[in-house]
């Protein structure tokens, strides 16, 4: 097993103790169906629609993630991949302030685990990436890379 998968792994391992933990206190909500935040439009989504690249990292070690964002309809969708876990459609997108927020949860070893992804324009133009699991019990952070489609 290399490196990274093994560390993602652990990362995983780690949110699904932590899930199981807050599952007796809550029951487990998408972002938006907590705060009341609607859906995002189209408009409001436009500069983070595309396919991007997340290249994080947590206290285990980096991990790289696909993340695609774009219109199903006239509703902005998310779908999230790695090489460790199977592929994650995500319907719940919102924002909040500047940040566009994809929430979901993902069922690993029987337990929910549920995961909030922002992505955050930064000043000098880049754009910042973080996955939050099981409500703050594990964070990876870094950066977000749009891919060149136009190839």
């Amino acid at each position: 097993m290399s490196p990274n998968r093994s560390r993602t792994t652990t990362t995983i391992l780690l949110c699904t103790f932590a899930a199981g933990l807050f599952a007796t206190a809550r029951v487990v909500t998408t972002t938006s169906a907590v705060t009341g935040r609607p859906q995002v439009t189209l408009a409001e989504a436009g500069q983070f629609m595309g396919e991007w690249t997340l290249a994080l990292k947590g206290a285990d070690g980096p991990g790289t993630f696909g993340l695609s964002v774009g219109a199903k309809g006239e509703k902005v969708v998310g779908e999230l991949t790695s090489e460790t876990m199977p592929k994650q459609v995500i319907t719940d997108v919102s924002m909040q302030k500047n940040s566009l927020t994809l929430s979901y949860t993902f069922t690993y070893e029987g337990m929910p685990v549920d995961a909030v992804i922002s992505l955050t324009p930064a000043d000098d133009g880049t754009m910042n990436a973080q996955i939050d699991f099981a409500g703050g019990a594990y964070v990876m952070g870094g950066t977000a890379t749009k891919k060149d489609t136009s190839k």
